[in-house]
């Protein structure tokens, strides 16, 4: 039997690592974090054209932290499923809050609202900030925070909110589960699918939406959050990190400063 010359065996092995290495160099780094005293079922849905990264869902008990790896272009949106039962014997839908067709691993499917909504943006170039932003345009379900894993910059940080906006939410917004308890609050536009609340048609500019009795009552809550589409000013990070915690009830469940993380 021949055996291949061991030069060219080293020099294959060496090129495989040169392949991996730069293929996992351009990637971004996201830490799904959770801090409510139950289990969240994170959802990860891209952009039209972007790939599904961690099988777009996964679940992630109280106290434990998971890494997911994205490309660093990626674009797309995270947001935190409740209430999930995935056994044998499960309903449609599967989650109380943000299900995806009633299954654990989304593929691509965005999660039905009222739920808190990461909305990601990165950029290859490290020159350049990634965007990222926090938005209650559809609803809430659960606080979330965002920011750079470290150094943590004030430039990268989306805080939490200062109130849990399920235990404020008026009763034409709410949404209860099979117990009565208030798992979601709806937005205004969500709830009465108004112009004037969606900010479409001929609201559908800056000048002509404006903030309603509901969207300052989110902002109050979650002053860091987008609490209708022409939230002024826009409450945008911009980061440059390669690195990301991205944490459910930074501060608990129930109110308080859930601005660290």
């Amino acid at each position: 039997m021949e055996f291949p010359n061991r030069f060219a065996l080293l020099f294959f092995f060496s090129s495989l690592l040169l392949l991996w290495g730069q293929g996992t160099a351009h990637t971004v780094a996201f830490y799904f974090r959770n801090k409510c005293p139950f289990t969240v079922w994170p959802g990860t849905a891209p952009n039209a054209g972007q790939p599904v990264i961690a099988d777009g869902g996964f679940s992630l008990p109280s106290g434990q932290t998971q890494r997911v790896v994205a490309p660093s272009s990626w674009t797309g949106r995270f947001w935190g499923r409740t209430g999930c039962n995935f056994g044998p014997n499960q309903q449609r839908p599967a989650c109380e809050t943000g299900d995806c067709g009633g299954k654990l691993a989304c593929k691509g499917l965005i999660g039905t609202p009222p739920a808190t909504l990461v909305e990601i943006a990165l950029q290859d170039d490290k020159s350049k900030p990634s965007f990222y932003d926090i938005s209650l345009v559809d609803g809430f379900n659960l606080p979330i925070s965002v920011n750079s894993k470290q150094p943590i910059s004030p430039k990268c940080a989306i805080g939490g909110c200062a109130k849990n906006l399920n235990e404020i939410c008026p009763d034409e917004l709410k949404v209860l589960n099979g117990n009565r308890e208030i798992v979601a609050c709806r937005s205004a536009c969500l709830a009465f699918g108004l112009d004037s609340f969606c900010c479409r048609n001929e609201y559908g500019s800056p000048e002509n939406c404006k903030p309603s009795l509901y969207s300052r009552m989110f902002k109050d809550a979650c002053p860091s959050y987008y609490s209708f589409a022409f939230d002024s000013p826009p409450p945008l990070a911009s980061c440059s990190a390669k690195e990301f915690v991205v944490t459910f009830c930074p501060a608990g469940w129930g109110g308080g400063d859930a601005a660290a993380i």
